[in-house]
Protein backbone atom coordinates (compact mmCIF):
# COMPACT_ATOMS: atom_id res chain seq x y z
CA UNK A 1 0.00 0.00 0.00
CA UNK A 2 2.79 2.60 0.83
CA UNK A 3 4.25 1.55 -2.31
CA UNK A 4 1.86 2.47 -4.35
CA UNK A 5 0.98 5.64 -2.22
CA UNK A 6 4.42 6.98 -2.72
CA UNK A 7 3.95 5.92 -6.59
CA UNK A 8 0.69 7.45 -7.60
CA UNK A 9 0.78 10.32 -4.75
CA UNK A 10 0.77 13.22 -7.40
CA UNK A 11 -2.46 11.41 -9.12
CA UNK A 12 -4.25 11.28 -5.60
CA UNK A 13 -3.14 14.94 -5.22
CA UNK A 14 -5.04 15.81 -8.21
CA UNK A 15 -7.92 13.88 -7.57
CA UNK A 16 -8.30 15.72 -4.38
CA UNK A 17 -7.65 18.80 -5.53
CA UNK A 18 -10.30 18.41 -8.94
CA UNK A 19 -12.89 17.12 -6.55
CA UNK A 20 -13.16 20.49 -4.09
CA UNK A 21 -12.79 22.54 -8.13
CA UNK A 22 -16.01 19.89 -8.72
CA UNK A 23 -17.87 20.65 -5.52
CA UNK A 24 -17.84 24.17 -5.93
CA UNK A 25 -19.70 23.25 -9.05
CA UNK A 26 -21.58 20.66 -8.03
CA UNK A 27 -23.15 22.67 -5.17
CA UNK A 28 -24.81 25.35 -7.06
CA UNK A 29 -25.87 22.52 -9.46
CA UNK A 30 -27.89 20.73 -6.75
CA UNK A 31 -29.53 24.24 -5.50
CA UNK A 32 -30.45 24.29 -9.13
CA UNK A 33 -28.02 27.18 -9.86
CA UNK A 34 -26.63 26.80 -13.18
CA UNK A 35 -23.40 28.58 -12.20
CA UNK A 36 -19.53 28.12 -13.22
CA UNK A 37 -18.53 31.10 -10.75
CA UNK A 38 -16.70 28.28 -8.94
CA UNK A 39 -14.01 28.24 -11.74
CA UNK A 40 -13.47 31.69 -11.66
CA UNK A 41 -13.32 32.22 -7.90
CA UNK A 42 -10.71 29.11 -8.39
CA UNK A 43 -8.33 31.72 -10.40
CA UNK A 44 -9.42 34.51 -7.29
CA UNK A 45 -8.03 32.21 -4.54
CA UNK A 46 -4.79 30.93 -6.32
CA UNK A 47 -3.66 34.46 -8.04
CA UNK A 48 -4.63 35.80 -4.03
CA UNK A 49 -2.40 32.94 -2.50
CA UNK A 50 0.58 33.07 -4.75
CA UNK A 51 0.64 37.00 -4.73
CA UNK A 52 0.43 37.16 -0.48
CA UNK A 53 2.96 34.54 -0.43
CA UNK A 54 5.56 35.02 -2.90
CA UNK A 55 5.62 39.22 -2.67
CA UNK A 56 4.20 39.46 0.60
CA UNK A 57 5.66 36.93 2.56
CA UNK A 58 2.77 35.77 4.38
CA UNK A 59 2.76 32.35 5.56
CA UNK A 60 0.93 29.39 3.66
CA UNK A 61 -2.23 29.05 5.77
CA UNK A 62 -2.39 32.52 5.80
CA UNK A 63 -2.57 33.30 2.10
CA UNK A 64 -4.98 30.13 1.76
CA UNK A 65 -7.37 31.90 4.09
CA UNK A 66 -7.09 35.52 2.36
CA UNK A 67 -7.68 33.61 -1.59
CA UNK A 68 -10.52 31.57 0.40
CA UNK A 69 -12.20 34.52 1.69
CA UNK A 70 -11.41 37.07 -0.86
CA UNK A 71 -12.92 34.79 -3.54
CA UNK A 72 -15.94 34.12 -1.43
CA UNK A 73 -16.79 37.90 -1.22
CA UNK A 74 -16.01 38.42 -4.78
CA UNK A 75 -18.54 34.94 -5.59
CA UNK A 76 -21.34 36.57 -3.04
CA UNK A 77 -21.33 40.13 -4.55
CA UNK A 78 -21.50 38.69 -8.11
CA UNK A 79 -24.63 36.64 -6.72
CA UNK A 80 -26.28 39.75 -5.79
CA UNK A 81 -25.74 41.30 -9.19
CA UNK A 82 -27.18 37.88 -10.83
CA UNK A 83 -29.17 35.96 -8.96
CA UNK A 84 -32.31 36.86 -10.85
CA UNK A 85 -31.08 35.12 -13.84
CA UNK A 86 -31.83 31.75 -14.28
CA UNK A 87 -30.88 28.71 -17.36
CA UNK A 88 -28.36 29.33 -19.89
CA UNK A 89 -28.50 33.22 -19.23
CA UNK A 90 -27.11 32.65 -15.39
CA UNK A 91 -24.50 29.88 -17.13
CA UNK A 92 -23.44 32.30 -19.39
CA UNK A 93 -22.99 35.28 -17.37
CA UNK A 94 -20.83 32.91 -14.98
CA UNK A 95 -18.46 31.91 -17.64
CA UNK A 96 -17.91 35.71 -18.89
CA UNK A 97 -16.90 36.10 -15.22
CA UNK A 98 -14.40 33.59 -15.41
CA UNK A 99 -13.14 34.73 -18.50
CA UNK A 100 -13.04 38.23 -17.22
CA UNK A 101 -10.71 37.16 -14.06
CA UNK A 102 -8.53 35.30 -16.78
CA UNK A 103 -8.56 38.57 -18.88
CA UNK A 104 -7.38 40.16 -15.47
CA UNK A 105 -4.85 38.25 -14.45
CA UNK A 106 -3.24 38.19 -17.84
CA UNK A 107 -2.83 41.88 -17.74
CA UNK A 108 -2.29 42.62 -13.94
CA UNK A 109 1.40 43.24 -14.88
CA UNK A 110 3.88 42.11 -12.44
CA UNK A 111 1.29 41.86 -9.25
CA UNK A 112 0.14 38.77 -11.42
CA UNK A 113 3.41 37.76 -13.84
CA UNK A 114 1.10 38.49 -16.72
CA UNK A 115 0.42 35.72 -19.12
CA UNK A 116 3.76 33.80 -17.97
CA UNK A 117 1.90 33.66 -14.51
CA UNK A 118 3.36 33.15 -10.67
CA UNK A 119 6.32 30.67 -9.99
CA UNK A 120 8.03 29.53 -6.86
CA UNK A 121 4.71 29.59 -4.68
CA UNK A 122 5.60 26.63 -3.38
CA UNK A 123 3.68 26.44 0.52
CA UNK A 124 3.84 24.13 3.07
CA UNK A 125 0.80 21.66 2.06
CA UNK A 126 0.67 18.01 1.95
CA UNK A 127 -1.56 15.48 0.94
CA UNK A 128 -2.63 14.94 4.70
CA UNK A 129 -3.43 18.84 4.71
CA UNK A 130 -5.42 18.54 1.27
CA UNK A 131 -6.94 15.36 2.60
CA UNK A 132 -8.31 16.94 5.89
CA UNK A 133 -9.73 20.13 4.14
CA UNK A 134 -11.05 17.91 1.92
CA UNK A 135 -12.94 16.10 4.62
CA UNK A 136 -14.23 19.39 6.42
CA UNK A 137 -16.05 20.26 3.14
CA UNK A 138 -17.42 17.12 2.18
CA UNK A 139 -18.80 16.59 5.70
CA UNK A 140 -20.22 20.45 5.64
CA UNK A 141 -22.07 19.46 2.40
CA UNK A 142 -22.96 15.81 3.84
CA UNK A 143 -24.76 17.20 6.31
CA UNK A 144 -26.82 19.77 4.00
CA UNK A 145 -27.78 16.67 2.15
CA UNK A 146 -30.04 15.33 5.03
CA UNK A 147 -32.81 16.85 7.44
CA UNK A 148 -35.35 19.92 6.96
CA UNK A 149 -32.37 21.65 5.50
CA UNK A 150 -31.59 19.14 2.40
CA UNK A 151 -35.46 18.73 2.11
CA UNK A 152 -35.47 22.56 1.48
CA UNK A 153 -32.57 22.70 -1.05
CA UNK A 154 -34.51 19.64 -2.91
CA UNK A 155 -37.64 21.44 -2.94
CA UNK A 156 -35.59 24.76 -4.32
CA UNK A 157 -34.60 22.68 -6.90
CA UNK A 158 -37.33 21.17 -8.02
CA UNK A 159 -40.34 23.53 -7.79
CA UNK A 160 -38.79 27.24 -6.65
CA UNK A 161 -42.88 28.13 -6.68
CA UNK A 162 -43.38 25.74 -4.45
CA UNK A 163 -40.68 26.75 -2.47
CA UNK A 164 -41.95 29.79 -2.12
CA UNK A 165 -45.42 29.34 -1.39
CA UNK A 166 -43.90 27.36 1.70
CA UNK A 167 -42.37 29.89 3.07
CA UNK A 168 -38.80 29.30 1.71
CA UNK A 169 -36.65 32.32 0.99
CA UNK A 170 -35.50 31.43 -2.34
CA UNK A 171 -33.62 34.24 -3.22
CA UNK A 172 -31.53 34.08 -0.31
CA UNK A 173 -30.88 30.70 -0.40
CA UNK A 174 -29.10 31.09 -3.90
CA UNK A 175 -27.53 33.87 -3.08
CA UNK A 176 -25.58 31.87 0.00
CA UNK A 177 -24.82 29.53 -2.57
CA UNK A 178 -22.95 31.47 -4.99
CA UNK A 179 -21.00 32.29 -1.49
CA UNK A 180 -20.13 29.04 -0.40
CA UNK A 181 -19.50 28.29 -4.29
CA UNK A 182 -16.89 31.04 -3.98
CA UNK A 183 -15.42 30.04 -0.99
CA UNK A 184 -15.34 26.33 -2.21
CA UNK A 185 -13.56 27.48 -5.22
CA UNK A 186 -11.44 29.51 -3.69
CA UNK A 187 -10.32 27.27 -1.40
CA UNK A 188 -9.21 24.30 -4.41
CA UNK A 189 -7.71 27.40 -6.21
CA UNK A 190 -5.31 28.44 -3.20
CA UNK A 191 -4.23 24.73 -2.39
CA UNK A 192 -3.68 23.75 -5.77
CA UNK A 193 -1.47 26.91 -6.31
CA UNK A 194 0.70 26.35 -3.03
CA UNK A 195 0.75 22.57 -3.64
CA UNK A 196 1.84 23.18 -7.52
CA UNK A 197 4.08 26.49 -6.78
CA UNK A 198 2.66 27.86 -9.86
CA UNK A 199 -0.35 29.59 -11.35
CA UNK A 200 -1.04 30.98 -15.00
CA UNK A 201 -3.90 32.72 -16.37
CA UNK A 202 -4.19 29.23 -19.21
CA UNK A 203 -5.33 27.85 -15.76
CA UNK A 204 -8.21 29.70 -15.53
CA UNK A 205 -10.01 29.45 -18.65
CA UNK A 206 -13.12 27.23 -20.27
CA UNK A 207 -11.80 24.19 -20.62
CA UNK A 208 -11.68 23.95 -16.78
CA UNK A 209 -15.51 24.33 -16.79
CA UNK A 210 -15.76 21.86 -18.97
CA UNK A 211 -13.17 19.69 -16.77
CA UNK A 212 -15.70 20.23 -13.87
CA UNK A 213 -18.98 19.84 -15.74
CA UNK A 214 -17.76 16.52 -16.89
CA UNK A 215 -16.94 15.50 -13.37
CA UNK A 216 -20.33 16.46 -12.55
CA UNK A 217 -22.53 14.61 -15.32
CA UNK A 218 -20.35 11.53 -14.88
CA UNK A 219 -20.47 11.21 -11.64
CA UNK A 220 -23.88 12.77 -10.54
CA UNK A 221 -24.91 16.13 -9.47
CA UNK A 222 -27.16 15.44 -6.45
CA UNK A 223 -24.68 14.40 -4.06
CA UNK A 224 -20.80 15.07 -2.75
CA UNK A 225 -20.15 11.49 -3.25
CA UNK A 226 -21.07 11.86 -7.25
CA UNK A 227 -18.50 14.08 -7.56
CA UNK A 228 -16.15 11.71 -5.51
CA UNK A 229 -16.64 9.24 -8.13
CA UNK A 230 -16.98 11.65 -11.14
CA UNK A 231 -13.12 13.20 -9.91
CA UNK A 232 -12.02 9.42 -9.18
CA UNK A 233 -13.22 8.41 -13.07
CA UNK A 234 -11.88 11.64 -14.72
CA UNK A 235 -8.23 11.83 -13.25
CA UNK A 236 -7.46 7.81 -13.68
CA UNK A 237 -8.81 7.51 -16.64
CA UNK A 238 -5.36 9.14 -18.14
CA UNK A 239 -3.71 6.68 -16.32
CA UNK A 240 -5.38 3.46 -17.21
CA UNK A 241 -5.96 4.49 -20.85
CA UNK A 242 -2.37 5.68 -21.49
CA UNK A 243 -1.58 2.21 -22.75
CA UNK A 244 -3.09 3.32 -25.91
CA UNK A 245 -1.00 5.46 -26.11
CA UNK A 246 -2.46 8.20 -29.32
CA UNK A 247 -5.77 6.66 -28.81
CA UNK A 248 -6.13 7.93 -25.97
CA UNK A 249 -8.05 11.36 -26.38
CA UNK A 250 -10.26 9.65 -28.72
CA UNK A 251 -11.25 6.66 -26.05
CA UNK A 252 -11.61 9.38 -23.19
CA UNK A 253 -14.08 11.75 -25.33
CA UNK A 254 -16.07 8.37 -26.78
CA UNK A 255 -16.45 7.22 -22.69
CA UNK A 256 -17.27 10.53 -21.78
CA UNK A 257 -19.89 11.16 -24.39
CA UNK A 258 -21.43 7.61 -23.61
CA UNK A 259 -21.84 8.18 -19.88
CA UNK A 260 -23.33 11.94 -21.03
CA UNK A 261 -25.99 9.75 -22.93
CA UNK A 262 -26.50 6.82 -21.44
CA UNK A 263 -26.30 7.87 -17.19
CA UNK A 264 -28.16 10.82 -17.27
CA UNK A 265 -28.16 10.82 -13.53
CA UNK A 266 -24.48 9.58 -13.57
CA UNK A 267 -22.87 7.03 -12.22
CA UNK A 268 -24.21 7.10 -8.63
CA UNK A 269 -27.84 7.48 -10.17
CA UNK A 270 -26.86 4.21 -11.89
CA UNK A 271 -25.97 2.67 -8.29
CA UNK A 272 -29.13 4.13 -6.68
CA UNK A 273 -31.38 2.71 -9.40
CA UNK A 274 -29.71 -0.96 -9.34
CA UNK A 275 -29.96 -1.09 -5.56
CA UNK A 276 -33.51 -0.01 -5.36
CA UNK A 277 -34.70 -2.47 -7.59
CA UNK A 278 -32.23 -5.38 -5.64
CA UNK A 279 -33.59 -4.73 -2.30
CA UNK A 280 -36.44 -6.98 -1.63
CA UNK A 281 -39.50 -5.23 -0.96
CA UNK A 282 -41.16 -5.75 3.22
CA UNK A 283 -44.74 -5.72 3.55
CA UNK A 284 -45.69 -3.41 6.23
CA UNK A 285 -48.36 -5.47 7.64
CA UNK A 286 -49.03 -9.71 6.76
CA UNK A 287 -52.21 -10.29 4.83
CA UNK A 288 -55.27 -11.14 7.09
CA UNK A 289 -55.65 -15.49 6.50
CA UNK A 290 -58.49 -16.30 4.41
CA UNK A 291 -61.61 -18.50 5.90
CA UNK A 292 -61.61 -21.91 4.79
CA UNK A 293 -64.37 -21.91 1.08
CA UNK A 294 -66.64 -24.97 0.84
CA UNK A 295 -65.55 -27.88 -1.22
CA UNK A 296 -68.10 -28.42 -4.01
CA UNK A 297 -66.90 -31.75 -3.97
CA UNK A 298 -70.40 -33.65 -6.19
CA UNK A 299 -69.45 -37.03 -4.33
CA UNK A 300 -69.92 -35.39 -1.25
CA UNK A 301 -72.87 -36.11 0.28
CA UNK A 302 -74.46 -32.54 2.52
CA UNK A 303 -73.91 -33.10 5.84
CA UNK A 304 -76.87 -33.08 8.56
CA UNK A 305 -77.24 -29.93 9.91
CA UNK A 306 -75.84 -29.43 13.56
CA UNK A 307 -77.61 -29.11 16.80
CA UNK A 308 -78.27 -25.58 17.97
CA UNK A 309 -76.78 -25.42 21.57
CA UNK A 310 -77.89 -22.99 24.28
CA UNK A 311 -75.63 -20.52 25.88
CA UNK A 312 -75.36 -22.93 29.09
CA UNK A 313 -74.04 -25.86 26.87
CA UNK A 314 -71.39 -23.66 25.14
CA UNK A 315 -70.30 -22.48 29.14
CA UNK A 316 -70.19 -26.37 29.95
CA UNK A 317 -73.09 -26.01 32.30
CA UNK A 318 -77.04 -26.72 32.21
CA UNK A 319 -79.84 -24.86 32.77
Amino acid sequence: MITWYATNAIVVQATMTTLLLALSIQLPLRMGVFSFAGIGCFGIGGYTAAIMYTKFDVGTWTAVALGTLLAGIMCYLLGLVIHKLSGLYLGMATIAFTLIVAVIATNGGSLTGGASGIFGALGEINNLHVFLLLALVIGGLAISEFGGFGRKIDTVREDPELAAALGINVARYRKLTFLASGLIGGLAGAVTTLLRSTITPAEINFHMVVMALTVIIIGGSISWLGALIGAVIITWLPTVLSVVAEWESIIYGILVALAAIFLPNGVLGLAKDLFRRRRPRGRSTPPAPRAAEPRNDPDDKPSPPEPEHSLASIQGGTL
